[in-house]
């Protein structure tokens, strides 16, 4: 399946279709998903980085069991922006997810996602390092899945002021 931009995506979904966020990490996949409002994103859970193939089947089973239309995969763009190797590497990764899986995605900027998260760990939840890493995949997805939300509800907004005008 192609890869589409936020906007299009959009459009394909159904009423009550959640937004499955993946956060592809090297050795961890982190996922979140969205209320079907799509306007909240939620930690769901860690999956163990091995070969595409048996990612996409347990990837499969939390799109069917949670009615996802369509995946938000973090996408690295190096820090002035630039699209180096591992965002290459992600967009690839991504594309072939979403054709054994036959869902849509896009690609989302998560070069924060990870520091923020742990920033906020560390400063807020009395956590050790190791459950630390535990939970950062999933928490660094919600966040960058968030990020995905609120431009939607931006989009939607302008879109329905548009109308008003």
């Amino acid at each position: 399946m192609p890869l589409f931009n936020i906007t299009e995506l959009s459009e394909k979904l159904s009423t009550g279709q959640r937004l499955l966020g993946i956060d592809p990490g090297a050795k961890t996949v982190g996922l979140a998903l969205s209320d079907v409002m799509l306007m909240v994103a939620s930690p769901y859970g860690v999956l163990k980085r091995e070969k595409l193939s048996l990612m996409a089947q347990k990837i499969t089973e939390v799109v069917r069991e949670q009615d996802v239309g369509a995946l938000v995969v973090g996408l690295p763009l190096s820090m002035d922006g630039g699209f180096g190797p591992a965002a290459q590497a992600a967009r690839d990764w991504a594309q072939a997810l979403s054709d054994q899986i036959m869902v849509p995605a896009i690609l989302w900027d998560e070069r924060f996602s990870s520091s923020v998260v742990n920033r906020t760990i560390i400063g807020e939840a009395d956590l050790s390092r190791k459950r630390r890493a535990e939970v950062v995949d999933k928490m660094a997805a919600a966040y960058m899945l968030q990020g995905a939300l609120d431009y939607l509800s931006i989009e939607r907004a302008r879109h329905f002021s548009s109308f008003e005008d």
